[in-house]
């Protein structure tokens, strides 16, 4: 092996179109995306490789193509420069290339906001030579071990969908009423309306609020499922003041220039909340546009854009202004578990409305459709209930997705930890990953000949046990509240229960 400059090994050039002036034709039109499109003509018609050298989000990707073709202008078209002297197998160099992106990226890109790679820095970059021989035998073996891999991604990818069901089976349980017990002692949640009620007519009398219209009737085929008789269905506009925001003309610097509040767009729906921005805006931006500065405590929903969150909602922590993409649910009662409630109906409901919109998928929300969002309300101390379950449960899938995740990232190092080891490179080992081929389950070990007992005693008889478990056999199954008071008790005064090193779990110490 040695170390060779591209341009010693490799003839390279730029590509020839750009992507407004494809023509949708028979032959390939290789671009820097992953995915191809065509063309009425080509420029060449050879093996080649396909270099992303100007496309910031896909800089460094490397295609494999044989046969007529013609590429972006975007990208470099890599052919062998002297076969007789430097052979070159190029599907061995297309793994090379894939491999080592990141390497060559870090080390021949420029610019900042347009980050690209010019051909006289790419050229001069080196990379591993091989005889043929050696190429063609690492090609196959890498080929093998990527057939292993596949399977092993196939499954992990499996495993995350069911992971999604469960989430949504959760949720679709705990707003049906089925997931916590009812009690028929709780005040039901036509009180809890009627005190948001009442906090309106306050805001209305102090002119913080315009007086409100009548909560609109509910027809019964507008109701999407049945619920307890102590819930209550209501439009979101009836508990909150339903909001948007708006885009500063961006040609006035004065809206922009030094400005300090923090102005998001739906993008910043990706996280679950929100407590920086990527732009800020002036108070006369402010003062002049329809911008409005939502509290925390308010959240934020994507009415329109691409979105990587399960749900595309989010809670401002800081004080903020909003685009117009984004709808903004301010709660007139301030009741932390009504907002908490809320924000993991609309994680469940979020896809269901945007399809239910326009008929399409992922249409754009309106305002109007935020507005008459029906949501079922059971009573204040049952979402207490509802809400500590939720978190239990996602927190615990949440674990399980990270862990899946990682598994993920291992297996991609597995191909190329095979093809350095196999090019008598270096690379950090990882071990092998094994995969069940089980679903993911919640492994348990809740016995119902043991229901009602003391904390202390239930763990002197099961060992180890998932806080969740424990709190069902435990004496206070239907009242999650006393059940962590009593747990809290044990742990911090008695000091006989602790947590296990295994999270979620408890043991006696």
């Amino acid at each position: 092996m040695s170390l060779m400059k591209i341009k010693d090994i490799f003839h390279f050039e730029k590509g020839s179109l750009q992507s407004t002036k494809a023509t949708p034709g028979d032959y390939d039109f290789i671009t820097a995306a992953s995915d191809w499109k065509t063309h009425n003509e080509f420029t060449h018609d050879c093996e080649a490789l396909i270099f992303a050298a100007a496309a910031s989000g896909s800089l460094g990707r490397t295609h494999y193509v044989n046969g007529k073709f013609i590429s972006s202008d975007l990208c470099f078209i890599i052919t062998p420069k002297d076969p007789d002297k430097y052979p070159v197998d190029l599907k061995f160099y297309h793994l090379i290339f894939e491999a080592f992106k990141d390497e060559i990226v870090r080390n021949t890109k420029s610019g900042t906001s347009k980050e690209s790679i010019g051909l006289t820095v790419f050229g001069k970059y080196e990379l591993p030579y091989y005889d043929i021989d050696k190429q063609i035998n690492t090609r196959k073996k890498f080929v093998n071990a990527q057939d292993s891999t596949n399977k092993i991604d196939t499954e992990l990818n499996h495993q995350l969908e069911i992971l999604k069901q469960l989430r949504q089976a959760f949720l679709k349980e705990a707003f049906q009423g089925q997931l916590v017990a009812q009690h028929s002692n709780e005040e039901p949640a036509s009180e809890l309306l009627a005190k948001i009620n009442a906090e309106k007519e306050r805001l209305v009398k102090e002119k913080k609020i315009k007086k409100q219209k009548p909560m609109h009737a509910i027809s019964e085929d507008e109701i999407p499922f049945e619920i307890p008789d102590s819930w209550y269905w209501c439009r979101i506009d009836y508990i909150a003041d339903i909001g948007t925001g708006a885009t500063p003309l961006t040609s006035n610097d004065s809206y922009y220039k030094n400005g300090t509040i923090p102005w998001i767009t739906s993008s910043a729906t990706n996280n679950l909340f929100i407590n920086e921005a990527e732009k800020h805006i002036t108070q006369k931006a402010i003062d002049e546009t329809n911008c409005k500065v939502y509290p925390p405590g308010t959240l934020v929903v994507a009415m329109y854009g691409q979105g990587k969150t399960r749900g595309q909602i989010s809670e401002l922590l800081i004080h903020a202004a909003t685009n117009q993409a984004c709808a903004t649910i301010s709660f007139y009662l301030d009741e932390i578990i009504l907002r908490k409630y809320v924000k993991l109906f609309f994680q469940k409901i979020y896809l269901e409305i945007r399809e239910l919109a326009y008929g399409g998928a992922q249409p754009n929300l309106n305002l109007g459709k935020i507005k008459n969002t029906l949501v079922p309300i059971p009573p204040l101390t049952e979402q207490h209930r509802i809400v500590s379950k939720l978190d239990m449960l996602i927190a615990y899938c949440d674990e399980l997705e990270k862990g899946i995740s990682e598994s993920q990232l291992e297996n991609e190092l597995l191909l190329k930890q095979v093809l350095t080891e196999s090019l008598g490179l270096t690379l950090k080992k990882v071990e092998p990953i094994e995969i069940s081929s089980k679903k993911v389950e919640i492994t348990s070990k809740f016995d119902p000949n043991t229901t009602l007992m003391e904390i202390v005693e239930l763990l002197k008889k099961h060992g180890k046990l998932h806080a969740e478990e424990l709190w069902k056999m435990s004496k206070y199954p239907n009242d999650i509240d006393a059940f962590y008071a009593e747990l809290k008790k044990q742990i911090e005064l008695n000091k006989v229960v602790k947590e296990s090193n295994e999270k979620g779990y408890l043991e006696l110490v």
